[in-house]
């Protein structure tokens, strides 16, 4: 028998490696092919495209996105146009339409999920990580088999053709607009756009407009599966038709039919996401063996609902939802046998949520902290509270107010209310929770093997906790439902829920189990315990603990476009993080209308998940080189997710509201401030020394307040950094004034600052960070000749706008044999320093052979 399993398994993993293989060998573009070019030629052609729009259109701010079904393309601007000429393909792309105006904005609010129509507009590949372990944009959409971006410039580049009545995406457009209409309704039964978009994410699954400030504190909760449709609400929408049928006076098998078909309807209204298909899968499977009296084992129901949209989409294998969604369910569908008896005893309500609620939070919380590298303490509280709160009150009301509101106004606004009430209490508690930073932890990215390990050690610890319990009772009093229960009409409607379903669905004990058990380890079952306990601490612990270390320090030039931020790493495990970078907002005054509703952030949406991936559980500095937006911008993010001990900055205000937010963010957390100026030096440990060298000390102001600067960059922060017999200079953004006016600082006293311990000062540094991203108004012939650095570093957008970094900038470290490094081209540069060597890597290879690492 063990070896025939162990075929059969084997037979199983080889036949879904081929599959995997022979769907990931045919998921390449045919665009190439088709314009007769090579894919490096495609990048910035212009095209000319036809086809049918294959999602819905989301219009946010100044740009439209949407997904396109391209049937034929051909070169735009070639001598002949006509169709004939027009290579004939079905290849989807991600299309993004810049916006000129608020009239643009509404035209392209009209388009639809599929419209026939012709585009204009270049080609673009995806962009990959700039960061290592960064979100690879070029990865995620090949798992989606779309290669390509299509850029289009302006609402004219989309032209509207004639379209037939039906077409692969009718269904789909239908159903838009039904979910565009209950929509509506929802914001008809609820009185403000902020509960309206809450409610539509929690009842349709629309999240375009739930506010991203409430989104991100259900997150720090980890309560985002609430707002996303899961199990539990297919599990409630199943019950809730059962039993109105049941009230109807429907037969059973009746019953189960419609139900078992209406359900797939509900999957596409809600989105159709992974976790709601798998539900839907489940919930049908189950459904129709309470209708054949077979398959009542939950874990064969979840096995079979993998391998239907494993032989669909492989690629669903990667999905996170995916991947959440089937370990959470398994999760409880095998450890709640372990978890129930120690509730045995509580009232069947709270004991039932107890150990669904802490089976739930062990289960999910390795992959948690795999993929969102945090997880507070207080997820189990918020957890218990409003996961029944909004499942069995707030969801069921906000459903019957939507459909009311087809009928009756009034009365869908005051079935609405109380759910108004409830929803308020919810968005109070959560923030109130999130009030203090210290429940939240801090996980490095861990691997696999460590996932493993810890559901291993989990399911010993729970498997010699039950022992001792049951030993200590002399009874074996574990509650197993009977399993003639699956023939209850409510029992197959919850069997959609990941949770219920670990309830409803545990099939009893092997006979003879405890027996074995108790005889092979009666002597050991304390000491099987302890271990375990152990063991599983010690895995909590090695996947808590930040690498690095070791004697070797990390200076990492992270790619924040244009903009600087660098992480430093010392050998003690000090963190140090230099500037943040700064996402610039122009959607201001007359172009208040260009503002998306969640724009991107280079301190949120970049370097705060960076820094929390690679384990830093506390900053020990910020580093503020100056005020400017693209070197500061990012950092109040940081000050409100990371702790940080200490702040150094250039003693100089800014004119800028955001630049006084992040100052008083930082006194409001007590977080220690200092003005950097020529002399200071501090060592984070002792391998590590940090001498700042500009700005100069400034005159005191009389009324005792910090100066109000206006030019930051000529008061840039400038240091160096001695690690590891290796020295490194920052410069932030220094004009060629302010290196001059250094330069003569340090030979006028060369001989005195020697004197003061200054050894690495006019001696040649190993790594210089370039000033300004390589503007020509910095880093002079002078300057390079003082410093003569074997290593340049420049942190630069590419395409930026300001010509960074500048040809003769170039052309002065290649006369110095400096080696230049740039983020536009090479992503993240690490460099790291260890015994006086220095190893440098990047993320992007520039060429197939390229290694990516030199050694210095």
């Amino acid at each position: 028998m063990p070896i025939r399993h162990m075929v059969l398994l084997w037979l199983a993993f080889s036949g879904g490696g081929l599959h995997w293989y022979w769907h990931d060998m045919h998921n390449d573009s045919s665009i190439p092919d088709a314009l007769h070019v090579s894919s490096s030629m495609v990048e910035d052609m212009p095209v000319q495209a036809a086809g049918l729009i294959a999602s819905e259109v989301q219009v946010d701010g100044d740009r439209t996105q949407f997904e396109m079904r391209v049937t034929s393309i051909n070169h735009y601007g070639s001598h002949s146009k006509k169709d004939e000429n027009r290579a004939l393909i079905s290849e989807q792309v991600i299309v993004h339409i810049k916006l000129a105006s608020k009239q643009e904005q509404q035209l392209a609010a009209a388009w639809q999920r599929g419209d026939a129509i012709l585009l204009r507009g270049t080609l673009k590949a995806p962009a990959k990580a700039g960061n290592f372990g960064g979100f690879d944009y070029s990865e995620y959409l090949h798992t989606q088999e779309i290669h390509w971006l299509f850029k289009g410039d302006g609402a004219a580049s989309l032209q509207k053709q004639e379209a037939s009545l039906w077409n692969r995406y009718t269904l789909f457009r239908w159903n838009d607009q039904l979910r565009e209409q209950l929509g509506q309704r929802m914001e008809s039964a609820f009185t403000s756009l902020h509960h309206a978009g809450y409610m539509k994410g929690l009842v349709l699954g629309v999240t375009d407009e739930l506010d991203p400030a409430t989104y991100n504190e259900f997150t720090q909760l980890g309560l985002t599966h609430i707002l996303a449709i899961s199990g539990m609400h297919v599990a409630v929408y199943a019950a809730t038709l059962l039993y109105l049928l049941k009230l109807l006076r429907v037969s059973r098998e009746t019953s189960l039919t419609v139900v078992m078909i209406l359900i797939p309807a509900y999957v596409l209204l809600t989105g159709a996401s992974p976790s709601v298909v798998r539900a839907g899968i489940m919930a049908m499977i189950g459904l129709f063996a309470a209708r054949r009296g077979m398959l009542k084992d939950g874990l064969n129901i979840l096995s079979i609902s993998a391998l239907l949209m494993l032989i669909w989409n492989p690629y669903y294998l990667l999905s996170v939802s995916f991947q959440l969604s089937f370990l959470v369910t398994g999760g409880l569908l095998i450890y709640m046998p372990l978890m129930k008896p120690f509730f045995a005893k509580w009232p069947f309500l709270i004991g039932g949520e107890v150990a669904i609620t802490i089976t739930a939070q062990l289960v999910s919380f390795p992959m948690t902290v795999f993929y969102f590298n945090q997880f507070s303490l207080l997820s189990f509280a918020a957890n218990f509270v409003l996961v029944p709160l909004i499942t069995y009150i707030v969801l069921p009301l906000g459903t019957v107010a939507m459909g009311l509101s087809f009928l009756w106004g009034d009365g869908a606004r005051t079935l609405a209310w109380p759910a108004e009430q409830l929803n308020d209490l919810t968005f109070l508690l959560v923030k109130w929770l999130n009030v203090d930073d210290a429940y939240v932890s801090i996980w490095p990215s861990s691997s696999i093997l460590w996932v493993m390990a810890y559901y291993a050690a989990l399911y010993s610890v729970l498997y010699w906790l039950k022992r001792w319990l049951t030993s200590r009772r002399q009874t074996n009093d574990i509650t197993v439902l009977n399993s003639t229960a699956i023939s209850s009409p409510i029992y197959t409607g919850l069997a959609a829920s990941p949770e219920w379903a670990a309830i409803l669905h545990t099939a009893p004990e092997p006979e003879g189990a405890g027996k074995f058990a108790s005889r092979q380890w009666n002597g050991y079952r304390h000491l099987a315990l302890a271990l375990s306990v152990i063991a599983w601490l010690g895995i909590l612990y090695t996947g808590y603990q930040s690498p690095g270390g070791g004697n070797t320090g990390t200076v990492q030039y992270l790619d924040v476009g244009q903009g600087d931020s660098i992480l430093i790493t010392t050998p003690g495990g000090k963190h140090i993080l230099v500037d943040g970078g700064g996402t610039m907002d122009f959607a201001t005054g007359k172009n208040a209308w260009r503002k998306r509703a969640d724009p991107y952030e280079v301190g949120k949406d970049t370097i705060v998940p960076l820094l929390k991936q690679r384990g830093v559980h506390r900053l020990d500095a910020v580093i503020l080189t100056h005020g400017d937006h693209d070197h500061a911008g990012g950092l109040q993010a940081v000050l409100d997710q990371i702790p940080v001990s200490t702040l150094f900055f250039n003693g100089t205000l800014t004119d800028k509201t955001p630049f006084r937010k992040l100052l008083n963010t930082a006194l409001d957390k007590q977080i220690k401030l200092y003005g950097a100026h020529h002399s200071m030096e501090w060592e984070p440990d002792q391998a590590t020394k940090i001498r700042f060298l500009y700005p100069f000390t400034l005159p005191e102001d009389e009324s005792e307040q910090l100066p109000v600067m206006k030019e930051q960059n000529h008061y840039s922060v400038a240091m160096i950094l001695e690690m590891e017999g290796t020295s490194f200079l920052f410069t932030g953004d220094m004009d060629d004034a302010a290196e001059s006016s250094l330069l003569s600082e340090l030979t006028r006293f060369s001989s005195s600052v020697k004197d003061k311990g200054m050894g690495a000062v006019g001696k040649a540094i190993d790594v210089m960070k370039i000033a300004h991203h390589g503007s020509k108004y910095s880093t002079s012939e002078e300057w390079l000749s003082y410093w003569r650095p074997k290593v340049s570093v420049i942190s630069v957008g590419a395409t930026n706008t300001y010509g960074h970094p500048n040809e003769a900038v170039l052309e002065r470290l290649s006369g110095v044999d400096s080696a230049i490094y740039r983020t536009d081209t090479m992503g993240e540069i690490q460099i790291r320093a260890q015994q006086g060597k220095l190893s440098v890597r990047y993320q992007r290879k520039q060429y197939k052979t390229d290694t990516n690492t030199t050694t210095y």
